[in-house]
């Protein structure tokens, strides 16, 4: 395993907070929240979300921070120590993470693009006189289904020039292009310096937890990582889980009341305006901002903090890619790149690249199937794995163990039950369903023909297979016949015969003589115990 010599950690530690602040609310607090808590049962809504927060959401990201924070690695070592059978969700989770950022980034171009148009007097999309309106649009109250409104033809012919369908992929849109690369100078000069139905709201309120506060993604646990060995992880935990809940629930507050009045503006029923993703960001506010006295100024202000929202998720996912090649090729990307700048530079400008797709006039339908079997299908199985890996086969009493090592307090009954029971089963039933309940993709009221469906399945593929791949690999490194590969496999460290060694003669609650694992010989006198006793 190549270590760096010398680990840097945050200059203060509220350094982290604030980051892991930025990192878990994002853009998905503006637009997901208020639409899951409409599509399910409104107010009723807030009942599951706020339980899974508290049985889900705050244990798993509490778990999350012990881990990078005690391994001092990102994901893909950090889980490779603490169950190397399962080491393959650490590099799913950096497989995802580039994924994602290079399709939202495309949502941070689509914001700058807005920000640069907010300064014209009048906004563009306040009236139909301009070359790309259609003889449908309109500008004033009505509630005809055959008029189209002056801001979704400004998203949808004006900025996307958006073509049929997916089988038509058009040209590239060189504004977009420019802008796009913009955002990527912008994320790589914040980063190079490195850190210095019943059943049905029950599995939405849960979806939306693991995608706002970000688990499963590996971002949070490589930003701890970097933390002092004795910080205090709870205070953390509790400060981004709470901060992240109070902004959705601002945000469904701000976005309702926008609702009502453009209802009431257009005379049309609010579900008819409640639509998912970048038609309630692009479309429905642009169209509230064009009715409101000095438009320009809230079209600037929204659409800046619309930029910040994304650019804060952004730097996490990147740092996530960055932190993890890092640990895993320290030496090799030091001596070819020289500088870790230089390192950095070549994952944006890598990013930048598989992004182009994204700002072509297929764009919008590219990042639709992207966003549909990412955020959707990958995050869960990676999350119902990374939690049988930790919670069952690492174990609770060793999770408590190193959390006690490093603050000198164990876990409180509260989480240790929820990680070994309530955080296993609840994942599980949440995959179930998702699976159950699982749609082809679509964007509004186009539906993907079965060949982009088929891409987008490789997409979820691109992360996923990971977990199988990182089992086969552990297995076929390990020493001994396969059934002391499969004993060692769940074995902490057993990957590095030093790291491991070391561990046990911490003294911790694992160091007794039945279980002895030198890199050279297998000596398993019992069973490797999964420590998931209280």
């Amino acid at each position: 395993m190549e270590q760096q010599p010398n680990r840097p950690t945050w200059s203060r530690q509220i350094e982290f907070t604030l980051a892991g602040i930025g990192c878990a609310v994002g853009l998905g607090n503006v637009w997901r929240f208020p639409y899951l808590c409409y599509r399910s049962g409104g107010g009723a809504f807030l009942v599951p979300y706020l339980l899974m927060l508290v049985v889900l959401g705050i244990p798993l990201l509490y778990m999350e921070l012990i881990v990078g924070q005690y391994t001092r690695r990102g994901p893909v070592h950090a889980l490779a120590n603490v169950c190397p059978l399962l080491k393959g969700v650490g590099i799913a989770s950096v497989a995802i993470s580039f994924i994602m950022c290079t399709y939202y980034n495309l949502v941070i171009t689509w914001a700058l693009y807005y920000l640069f148009s907010s300064f014209q007097s009048p906004l563009p999309w306040q009236n139909c006189n301009n070359t790309w309106n259609t003889q449908n649009c309109t500008s004033h109250v009505t509630n005809s289904s055959y008029s189209s409104t002056a801001s979704k033809e400004f998203f949808k012919n004006k900025m996307l020039q958006q073509t049929s369908g997916v089988d038509e992929p058009g040209t590239i849109r060189w504004e977009l292009f420019l802008i796009l690369l913009l955002a990527w100078i912008i994320i790589y000069f914040c980063i190079f310096k490195g850190v210095k139905s019943t059943g049905k709201v029950w599995v939405n309120a849960a979806a939306q937890i693991f995608n706002s506060i970000g688990i499963g993604f590996g971002s949070l646990l490589a930003m701890s990582s970097y933390n002092s060995f004795n910080n205090n992880v709870l205070k953390d935990t509790l400060t981004i889980a709470i901060i992240n809940s109070l902004t959705s629930l601002l945000a469904g507050f701000v976005i309702f009341s926008a609702f009502g009045y453009m209802s009431h503006l257009q005379g049309i029923p609010i579900s008819d305006l409640a639509v998912d993703g970048p038609g309630l960001v692009f479309v429905v506010y642009p169209q509230a901002f064009s009715n409101m006295p000095v438009s320009q100024l809230w079209a600037v202000m929204f659409f800046f903090m619309l930029l910040c929202l994304g650019l804060d998720s952004e730097f996490a996912m990147v740092e996530v890619m960055v932190t993890s090649l890092m640990d895993e090729f320290y030496q090799q990307l030091n001596k070819f790149f020289k500088r870790k700048e230089l390192f950095v530079l070549a994952v944006c400008g890598a990013a930048t690249l598989v992004g182009i797709p994204c700002v072509m006039q297929v764009g919008i339908y590219v990042f639709q199937l992207m966003d549909h079997y990412t955020a959707i299908v990958s995050i869960m199985f990676l999350a119902f794995f990374e939690v049988i890996a930790i919670c069952w086969i690492y174990g609770v009493n060793r999770l408590s163990d190193n959390l006690e090592e490093m603050t000198g307090k164990r876990a409180h009954l509260f989480f240790r039950l929820c990680w070994l029971i309530v955080a296993p089963v609840l994942v599980g039933v949440i995959l179930v369903f998702s699976i159950i309940q699982f749609k082809p993709a679509r964007y509004e009221d186009y539906v993907f023909p079965p060949w982009a469906q088929g891409v987008g399945w490789v997409i979820a593929m691109g992360s996923i297979i990971w977990i199988p791949l990182g089992a086969v690999h552990t297995l076929w490194v390990l020493p001994g016949s396969l059934i002391q590969k499969l004993k060692l496999s769940i074995i902490p460290y057993a990957l590095d015969g030093k790291s491991n060694m070391a561990y046990y003669e911490r003294g911790g609650r694992d160091a007794r003589p039945g279980v002895a694992v030198i890199s050279s010989d297998i000596h398993l006198t019992e069973k490797p115990p999964l420590q998931t006793n209280l």
